[in-house]
């Protein structure tokens, strides 16, 4: 899988329908594609201008919880950290990411969108598979597969969904 912990789940996938039940709207399409080594499979809502997707091309995706590389999350050696009452140092943060020149993990993706998981579904078919739901602003996406593989997804947390070919 991931070898960061901010990156929660990351697999290559196969695009295999594009807008299997017709295009519902101008500027998104809906993808099918099933995983190389997980056995996952994925339904997304795409905004194809920006990111356009054929059948039968090969993306990574990740989804992580931050876009914050690990070694500004875990570097306390810098002096940019905050002193609590008893003078210790708290974890360095780099704020304010999105106006610097390095994007953090955006950086190496192609397309990003931040959203939320709000739906964690066991009852899909078999007894070791499950879904879990996201939406990014309006375009959703269902991930289904073994739990082993979607153990880190916590309903109602905030993640990043990263996306590259």
């Amino acid at each position: 899988m991931a070898d960061s912990s901010n990156i929660i789940f990351e697999d290559r996938f196969t695009v295999e329908t594009v807008d299997k039940d017709g295009k519902k709207f101008d500027r998104v399409s809906r993808i099918t594609a099933p995983s190389h080594n997980l056995q996952m499979s994925l339904t997304l809502d795409l905004a194809n201008e920006l990111y356009p997707l054929t059948e039968g091309e090969v993306f990574t995706l990740a989804i992580a919880r931050t876009l914050i590389p690990e070694e500004f999350s875990n570097d306390n050696n810098d002096d940019d950290g905050i002193s609590s009452d008893n003078g210790e140092k708290s974890k360095k943060i780099k704020r304010e990411l999105w106006r610097s020149e390095n994007m953090g993990l955006g950086e190496d993706y192609d397309y990003v969108m931040f959203g939320k998981i709000y739906k964690f579904d066991d009852s899909a078919q078999g007894d070791n598979q499950t879904t879990a739901y996201f939406s990014f602003g309006g375009l959703l996406m269902a991930l289904r597969g073994s739990y082993r593989h979607l153990a880190s997804v916590v309903v109602g947390e905030n993640v990043y969904l990263l996306m590259r070919k």
